[in-house]
């Protein structure tokens, strides 16, 4: 009897701290949330710079606060790319094409900066993958 008890307890006690593992402390939410922004704020400092490509342009000539961009319906049949894409495809085609620079990989921590400050600017905004 008192191994089941034992065991029973010991099986409650890890269910508990299961139950606790996807909760998020304030603290946790304030440090992540900082993080998120401090990387959404040197996409908008590449978005307006001019520093992607080879030709001055910006991003934001044509996309000021990241509007016409629409995160939110990728992926999605592009035209310019002729197929199903990901948002980080169409930013390297605006990269290679108006801004005349030079494509980044999808995992290089200026394309997360630069996803991360349209993410940013859309907030809110409800998600619809593959509308135009």
């Amino acid at each position: 009897m008192l191994r089941v008890t034992i065991a029973l307890a010991l099986g409650l006690s890890l269910m508990a701290q299961s139950a606790l593992a996807d909760e998020f402390s304030k603290a946790d939410v304030e440090r992540w949330q900082g993080e998120f922004d401090s990387v959404a704020k040197k996409g908008r400092e590449l978005w307006t710079s001019g520093a992607l490509g080879t030709n001055g342009v910006a991003c934001a000539q044509c996309h000021p606060n990241a509007a016409n961009t629409h995160p939110e319906t990728y992926p999605k049949f592009q035209k310019q790319l002729g197929k199903v894409a990901q948002l980080w495809e169409m930013v390297n085609w605006c990269i290679k094409n108006p801004l005349q620079g030079a494509a980044l990989a999808a995992d290089d921590p200026k394309m997360t900066a630069l996803l991360s400050y349209i993410a940013f600017e859309r907030r809110g905004v409800k998600l619809t993958p593959g509308k135009h």
